[in-house]
């Protein structure tokens, strides 16, 4: 498999995955369950996730390690496990992808705040994503992805750790939503802010997933687009999420993601994939519709 460098040089646009979290929930994962405790579990029904992404045209497919650091973990008790889960997860993925894909391992926020808001000090939360990181390079990923962050010192903890730990290439994403006064993390920061300050801490790729549409992501990519000169991760969730009878649903489908994905193209994203609510066949459609603009 190429590597990302190579990707990027060779195509226009790299197709990256979807969402995780309703994949699993379709294959069984009960509302409140840990998603990480599958790793373990049901490590079939993980690998079928990254596979089903795989036979949809992804070229780079994450992990089962959202959730993975230890602050996340000690909430389900599986915080004495945290090596061999994030490390199992990126074989997994790794199994799944062959020579089709490359596999960027997943990092999400941990839930706490940093001081001054917080209790967790800054050192203390370098050593919580270095716990993370080790043990997705010691499992092979080929890719780190920071992503879903509010908040711009929490990010930049995870790229230190990073840094420290991992020679591959890292992605900073993070989540913003729009308000009276434009788009910001619910933390203030900017899309603007969060491209520059990620650029200049150290990561690869910047970009933004979830929070919104691709109508709306392609709003915030331009942003972005503005202030940096890294290629631009985006990740749109399928459309905006809906209560129905008691169940969260998105309604953008393939077809209409697919759409717009001309115009997040213009708008500056150079990795595109999908966030919450977007399937197989919202891959496909994006990579069909890549295709298409290549020939």
């Amino acid at each position: 498999m190429n590597t990302l460098q190579e990707l990027l040089d060779n195509r226009r646009i790299v197709i990256a995955d979807g969402a995780w979290g309703t994949q699993l929930s379709q294959r069984g994962l009960e509302p409140g369950e840990a998603p990480e405790s599958w790793v373990l579990e049901r490590s079939e029904a993980v690998r079928g996730v990254a596979q089903s992404y795989v036979d949809a045209g992804a070229e780079i497919v994450l992990t089962n390690t959202f959730g993975g650091s230890r602050f996340k973990l000690a909430k389900c008790q599986l915080d004495d496990r945290i090596e061999e889960i994030n490390r199992r997860a990126v074989e997994l993925s790794k199994d799944a992808a062959g020579d089709a894909a490359l596999v960027f391992a997943s990092i999400g926020p941990t839930g706490e705040f940093m001081q001054p808001l917080g209790t967790v000090s800054e050192e203390e939360m370098i050593e919580a994503f270095s716990e993370q990181v080790r043990a997705m390079a010691a499992g092979g990923a080929d890719g780190l992805l920071i992503e879903t962050m509010t908040d711009l010192g929490e990010a930049k903890a995870a790229l230190r750790a990073t840094t420290e730990h991992f020679e591959g290439p890292v992605v900073a994403s993070m989540t913003f939503d729009r308000g009276p006064k434009g788009y910001a993390t619910m933390m203030g920061v900017t899309p603007e802010e969060a491209a520059a300050r990620l650029q200049s801490a150290g990561a690869d790729v910047v970009g933004s997933n979830c929070g919104h549409g691709i109508a709306n992501m392609v709003e915030v990519i331009e942003l972005m687009a503005q202030a940096t000169d890294l290629p631009i991760w985006a990740k749109p969730n399928a459309g905006m999420p809906e209560l129905v009878a008691g169940q969260t649903v998105f309604n953008e489908s393939p077809g209409e993601m697919a759409a717009h994905f001309g115009d997040l193209v213009d708008a500056g994203a150079r990795i595109i994939g999908g966030c919450c609510g977007t399937t197989p066949e919202h891959i496909r459609a994006l990579a069909e519709k890549r295709d298409v603009m290549d020939t």
